[in-house]
């Protein structure tokens, strides 16, 4: 027991950023887009994570690929080789979307904080976690930071044991993953914006490219770019994907077979999906479900922050990085800070946590097809890759990334403004 405990202890320590990665992509707010997709519709969007994962895993392979290759994140690429105002645009988005995707995340840990310990109040518990996290964020260097999240990313695999707390039809579950559904009505389709959206995140994009360079860093030594390194590059990522995948497709088939059967279709919070399934499958898949997104949110602000810290500091030139102590890059933190305090306000401003998400889909639907083009055009520069520009299949998967993102964009863009 202990040789296995070490094992699986040395396994963590070893793995790569792909794993937090991955694990982020899946915070509070995809996991109340998720529950949507699974109360509303049942299985029948079961299908989109084998669609997600091979589109995800090619961008986010891409941004590693070229934080990797140039030493800098992509805002230090884009600013490089793009005009000023691309730049700029892509931060006027970014900001307001990550701070709401932060403050939907913050309010979405606090509810079920809540719903826990019903004595304490919600509004106590997302103070409570914006103040945690913004002092390990400052406080400790990125290695450990790191460390801290790979270890929490242990708790996603709760997601995998709630759909067994209940009686489940394999054969249904295999048709819906293998045979697509797809309901030609403007509902359905904005349910599968919002997946593609919530998977395919800007946000990720930076944050990947930025922490390669961390990572790189962090070993205190050159690293000379080769084959070698970008297939572990590759490797990692794929795994941090896959665990991201299956995490989305679970927490569909829960909601899809638990709420949807059980009469329970408009779920609109992560805390009513969790409040949903204690009736109908017991206190465990509950509680299990609830520790998900607390820990899921531990997990995402980190990287939301830092994504977005990342964006400001490379566009101003300041000093910046994990790794670096609050003096040493004052900017960088202030960032950090001021997002999650925005966040955290956002409640007491008036937007609720599902306007949040409305709002941070449609930036975030914007702003991925034009971020997508231009990675890209990064990755397939010889100038600025060399000999690592993309493979045939690479760009095939990201071609097909752009052309569905871009359709997604359309489609949100319509039916917000249609509604």
């Amino acid at each position: 027991m202990k040789s296995a405990k070490s094992a699986v202890l040395s396994a963590i320590r070893k793995m790569g950023p792909g794993i937090v990665t991955g694990a982020s992509d899946d915070d509070p707010s995809g996991i109340a887009t998720y529950s949507q997709a699974g109360a509303a519709y049942g299985l029948n969007t079961l299908w989109t994570g084998i669609l997600a994962f091979p589109l995800m895993s090619a961008i986010q392979k891409m941004c590693a690929k070229i934080g990797l290759v140039t030493n800098q994140g992509l805002t230090g690429t884009l600013k490089k080789h793009y005009p000023r105002p691309v730049l700029y645009l892509m931060l006027l988005f970014s900001f307001p979307a990550i701070v709401m995707n932060i403050g939907a995340d913050i309010a979405g840990m606090g509810a079920v904080g809540n719903l826990l310990f019903p004595q304490i109040e919600a509004s106590f518990f997302s103070v409570f976690f914006t103040i945690v996290l913004l002092a390990l964020i400052i406080y400790l260097p990125y290695h450990k930071i790191a460390s801290i999240l790979k270890y929490l990313c242990i708790v996603m695999l709760v997601y995998f044991v709630v759909p067994f707390l209940y009686k489940q039809d394999l054969s249904e579950i295999l048709q819906a993953t293998f045979v697509p559904k797809i309901e030609w009505n403007e509902e359905f389709l904005a349910i599968l914006v919002g997946i593609l959206g919530t998977t395919i995140s800007p946000y990720l994009f930076f944050w990947q490219a930025s922490v390669e360079v961390e990572e790189m860093n962090a070993r205190q030594k050159k690293v000379f770019v080769n084959k070698k390194i970008i297939n572990e590059i590759n490797l990692d990522v794929d795994f941090g994907m896959t665990i991201s995948g299956f995490v989305m497709y679970f927490i569909i088939l829960t909601t899809g077979t638990v709420l949807f059967k059980g009469g329970i279709h408009q779920i609109t919070t992560v805390e009513e999906a969790a409040q949903a399934l204690r009736p109908l499958a017991g206190d465990m898949a509950y509680l299990l479900f609830a520790i998900g997104i607390i820990g899921t949110g531990l997990i995402a602000i980190p990287v939301l922050s830092g994504s977005l810290s990342y964006i400001f500091a490379e566009t101003f030139g300041w000093e910046q990085g994990l790794d670096k102590k609050f003096h040493e890059a004052r900017g960088f933190y202030t960032v950090i800070a001021i997002s999650l305090l925005l966040g955290l306000s956002l409640n007491y401003i008036g937007i609720t946590p599902i306007q949040a998400l409305i709002y941070t889909a449609i930036l975030y639907g914007i702003t991925a097809p034009i971020l997508i083009a231009m990675i890209l055009h990064i990755s397939n520069n010889k100038s600025i890759m060399g000999r690592f520009v993309n493979s045939k299949a690479l760009n095939i998967m990201g071609f097909l990334a752009l052309f569905i993102m871009s359709a997604s964009a359309i489609s949100l863009v319509y039916f917000y403004f249609k509604n």
